[in-house]
This record gives C-alpha cells, sequence and structure tokens, in this order.
C-alpha cells in the first residue's frame, strides 16, 4: 500500500456570484465548499519538520474564498471546483490530486445539501 497525505479545509461558507437561473444572476449566493488536495508526502513527519514539508492549509482556504476572482459570475458550480482545482495545481506542483465540494446553501428546503464533488487529477506533463 502506498502512504499518502490528503489535506482538507472542510465546510467553509463563502458567498459566490453562480447560478443559471433569473433569481440567481446578479448577487453572490452561499456555498458550503470542502477542499481536499492529495500531494506527494515526505519520507517521514517528525515534531521539527519544516512546513515546507507539508502544505499550508491556507492555500486550500485561499483558493476556495479569495482566489475565487471577484465580479465573475460562474454559471456551473462545477465551473467554481475547476478554478479551485487549478488553483491549488498551479499553486504546487506537489498537489496531486484535489477534490472539490460543494452545497449550494441557499436552495435546501428542509436542511438537504444539494450540491456537487468534481475531483481531478494533476494533469500528465
Amino acid at each position: 500500500m502506498n502512504d499518502s497525505l490528503i489535506l482538507e479545509v472542510a465546510d467553509l461558507e463563502v458567498n459566490v456570484l453562480t447560478g443559471i437561473y433569473s433569481e440567481e444572476t446578479g448577487k453572490p449566493q452561499p456555498l458550503r465548499i470542502t477542499v481536499q488536495a492529495r500531494y506527494d508526502i515526505a519520507d517521514r513527519y517528525d515534531p521539527d519538520t519544516p512546513l515546507d514539508a507539508s502544505k499550508n492549509y491556507m492555500d486550500l482556504k485561499h483558493a476556495a474564498s479569495e482566489g475565487l476572482p471577484k465580479g465573475v459570475h460562474f454559471k456551473l458550480i462545477e465551473a467554481v471546483g475547476d478554478h479551485i482545482c487549478e488553483t491549488l495545481f498551479v499553486q504546487d506542483a506537489r498537489v496531486q490530486a484535489v477534490t472539490v465540494k460543494i452545497v449550494k446553501l441557499a436552495i435546501a428546503e428542509a436542511g438537504e445539501k444539494i450540491g456537487i464533488t468534481l475531483h481531478r487529477e494533476r494533469p500528465a506533463q
């Protein structure tokens, strides 16, 4: 079995311009975003292992919040997920795969979770 490390930022609430219906366009919608990034693992993590042997969790949070372009309307939340994946791939060559789960909070009627999960592997180079 191969070792792996998956970093995660879960249940981040972000307002994003998204949607295809007239009542959705022009105003931000609340999304709940979870990001997981799998990346090359160090041989070992000792108590004094420096941060650069891992990925900073705040990079994941940034990609799913401030890293989303302001003023851009994403018709589909799938496009939001794609943007997050691409941001993380560009930030760090060690990121091998990204999974983004997005729940559209505004359309839930009885607490159900309606949304998508998008998984991308790093493109072959």
